[in-house]
């Protein structure tokens, strides 16, 4: 099964990435201390909710799969295609590294971020072990965040694509997701004669199909092996926090991954 709830807290993981033994975890909004409009396992620190109700949330999300807080390395996300090796996890008092990408071949070390809409990629390399995760919405995608992730794990530990195993998870799907000119020509730009399947129309307005964009940059960078949840956060409010769905007022949902 895909959802998982051992206690209070439900998350959701990959197949592929289960069967490889891979401790990773997409968390729900459920199992929180958070009030409304972040209830309840909000772990986004910059949507206004307390910042300890947040710590604990992170705390409860940690351990439902067996990892703590002090393991983690996690960055300020600015929808960039920068990539972090994280040797060590993030000391209390480092400052955020502006990055979108996580890549470590250490096990002490989680990869976590956070999402409300934008795509959680989470990819493994079996022979090399080596771990990363992915934020992209559409400027991480168009500026080819995923790609960033496939060289850089190449170049680093020396990854062959073709290795990986990778998971897109929950996050707004196409229906959901109008887009403007703006968006619409750097999409072109990028993906050239693929571009038309990836923005359909809908009721006469423009989309973007973020999952099936970042499913064609795994391919052109030479993953073969990827899994795709297919589950809409705003479709799905009562597992997970859409920035589109809730018009903005909402919290973050967790995603980790480590060895």
């Amino acid at each position: 099964m895909p959802f998982h709830q051992p206690d209070t807290v439900r998350y959701y993981t990959f197949d592929l990435l289960n069967e490889a033994g891979i401790n990773h975890a997409v968390f729900s909004r459920v199992g929180g201390v958070s009030p409304s409009p972040w209830d309840s396992l909000n772990v986004g620190g910059t949507v206004g909710d307390d910042p300890e109700r947040v710590r604990q949330n992170r705390i409860r999300s940690l351990q439902s799969v067996g990892r703590t807080l002090e393991s983690v390395y996690d960055v300020w996300q600015v929808h960039s295609a920068v990539v972090v090796r994280a040797d060590i996890p993030r000391l209390p008092e480092q400052s955020y590294v502006q990055a979108d990408i996580l890549i470590t071949d250490r096990p002490e070390v989680t990869l976590y971020m956070r999402f409300a809409d934008c795509v959680p990629i989470l990819l493994y390399d079996p022979r090399r072990h080596v771990v990363g995760l992915v934020h992209a919405g559409w400027l991480g995608t168009v500026r080819q965040a995923v790609s960033a992730a496939l060289q850089t794990m190449q170049a680093e530990y020396g990854t062959i694509p073709a290795d990986i195993l990778a998971g897109i998870g929950p996050s707004v799907s196409a229906h959901h997701y109008e887009v403007g000119k703006d968006v619409v020509d750097q999409v072109e730009s990028v993906f050239g004669l693929d571009a038309q399947s990836l923005l359909p129309e809908y009721n006469g307005k423009v989309h973007f199909d973020l999952w099936s964009a970042n499913r064609l940059l795994l391919e052109r960078g030479g993953v073969r092996s990827i899994e795709i949840s297919e589950i809409c956060t705003a479709c799905h409010l009562e597992d997970w926090y859409s920035h589109r769905g809730e018009k903005g007022r909402t919290g973050r949902f967790g995603a980790l991954i480590n060895l």
